[in-house]
């Protein structure tokens, strides 16, 4: 008979990880940066380019006491989730994560994604998350949909010109002649703009060095109107012969309708710099987005997925249900892409805008469109949020990748808009300001819609909606 007064069984150390060691695992989830994750002797394996379901053997690459990071060694057993990709680099090429991965799979990842965040960084008990909006019910049809590119140039080891993106973890060049999630009517650009570098003799910018010109080619179209900018990144404007190979390139792409440089002479990995300057035919191109006329120029923000962008401002308009005497506030509103079509549904709506350059747009495209109850503001939304003239109703938001800063969340809990909806590429710092909010009763979440911005990448956008209490 076992002694009662004896201590428990302990059970026994899980053993002492080692980098390179081959360690056995399913994977049961998938992490927000898109790896697959499993455990071992209770402690987490994060391993990329792997599915839910996979049984598989990973090789241990790094060790942390909590946590490893593995690469996928053998596949013992595929997840019925895999599919083979539609690029033939896709296992090298850092540009998409999912490929691997069937679209429902990836749909049904990104709407746990969402409600994993906002309750365990939110607080938020069941939450309610709509069904995410996907690019298309076909899967066929979740590529070719970004409407801008921007490849980083250099010579390969034969001295060619290379465009593409760079291998998974690594600062390694994959050159690409075409790529399947960019609009399919840039790829010809992409191939050919490339031989005409190389038959220019056009000096190629080497980061290590901080030698050479070009360093990035930068693509954009118009979704609904099929115009196209061709914009060259270079540290300078030395570029023997290029107001020619412009005309070159007007005259051989119907649709392309300018040329530009943008001059980015500073030792950083921001691509592009202050100056941009229109070297043949038109700065912008025009494309028509919820009804209405935009001028869009190279560095312009505009959001890569314009069909998804357009559902998204459906769903904010049909949640917001405006009645037309509304003051609506859009923060971060960049050139008015939200701010012009919402306007149209208040009585006054005022837009602010960190970039003057992108102001200037926004009047132009309201101007243009004969929106006469849309005004801006060049500034930071900390800094003007708090000096408006007039208590805005409605407020939405959104903010980059690191969400809002705390003086534009303390401005609205004093203001106490009657609505807000939050906009967000990032689940974690959505969920964390949105705690916020909600803190003490002031605001209540109504709903979250996710929305597929990124087929084939592990990124999700998401707008939530909150009411004053």
């Amino acid at each position: 008979m076992p002694d009662p007064l004896a201590q428990p069984a302990q059970p026994n150390p899980p053993s002492r990880w080692r980098q390179g060691e081959l360690v056995e695992l399913t994977i049961t989830d998938l992490s927000n940066s898109g790896d697959g994750v499993g455990r071992v002797d209770g402690r987490v394996v994060f391993v990329p380019d792997t599915a839910v379901g996979d049984r598989l053997i990973a090789r241990l690459i790094r060790v942390k006491p909590q946590f490893a990071q593995g690469k996928l060694y053998e596949l013992l057993e595929a997840s019925g989730d895999r599919i083979r990709p539609a690029c033939i680099v896709a296992d090298k090429c850092g540009g998409c994560h999912w490929q691997h991965l069937s679209y429902a799979a990836q749909l049904v990842a990104k709407q746990n994604l969402v409600t994993q965040d906002l309750e365990r960084i939110g607080g938020f008990a069941n939450p309610s998350v709509s069904p995410i909006l996907p690019l298309s019910p076909s899967p066929a049809l979740s590529l070719n949909y970004r409407n801008k590119a921007t490849y980083p140039l250099d010579r390969g080891e034969s001295g060619q010109v290379r465009a593409g993106y760079y291998q998974k973890g690594s600062h390694q060049m994959v050159n690409l002649n075409q790529c399947p999630i960019q609009d399919a009517r840039l790829n010809p650009l992409l191939a050919e703009v490339k031989q005409d570098i190389q038959t220019r003799g056009w000096s190629i910018y080497d980061e290590r060095l901080h030698r050479g010109k070009l360093r990035h080619l930068g693509l954009r179209i118009g979704r609904h109107t099929g115009e196209m900018l061709l914009t060259l990144v270079s540290t300078d404007v030395g570029l023997v012969g290029l107001a020619e190979q412009a005309e070159v390139w007007l005259q051989r792409y119907p649709d392309l309708v300018g040329v530009a440089l943008n001059l980015n002479p500073a030792q950083t990995n921001v691509i592009f710099g202050p100056e941009t300057c229109c070297i043949a035919g038109r700065s912008y191109l025009r494309e028509i987005f919820a009804g209405l006329e935009f001028q869009i120029q190279p560095t312009t923000f505009f959001q890569v997925n314009t069909e998804q962008a357009e559902a998204l401002l459906g769903a904010i308009a049909s949640q917001l249900n405006l009645q037309g005497d509304e003051i609506l506030v859009d923060a971060y509103c960049g050139i008015g892409t939200f701010t012009l079509p919402l306007a149209r549904q208040v009585k006054r709506a005022i837009g602010i805008e960190l970039h003057p350059e992108s102001i200037q747009q926004a009047w132009t495209n309201a101007y243009q469109n004969n929106i006469a109850n849309a005004m801006f503001q060049a500034g930071t939304v900390e800094e003007l949020l708090p000096k408006l003239d007039e208590q805005p109703d409605v407020v939405l938001l959104d903010p980059p990748r690191k969400g809002c800063d705390a003086l534009v969340l303390e401005t609205l809990l004093r203001q106490l808009p009657r609505r807000i909806a939050y906009v967000s590429c990032n689940p974690a710092t959505l969920a964390r300001d949105l705690k916020r909010l909600c803190a003490n009763g002031t605001y209540r979440l109504t709903r979250a819609q996710p929305v597929d911005f990124f087929p084939q990448t592990p990124h999700v956008e998401c707008v939530a909606f909150l009411e004053k209490l």
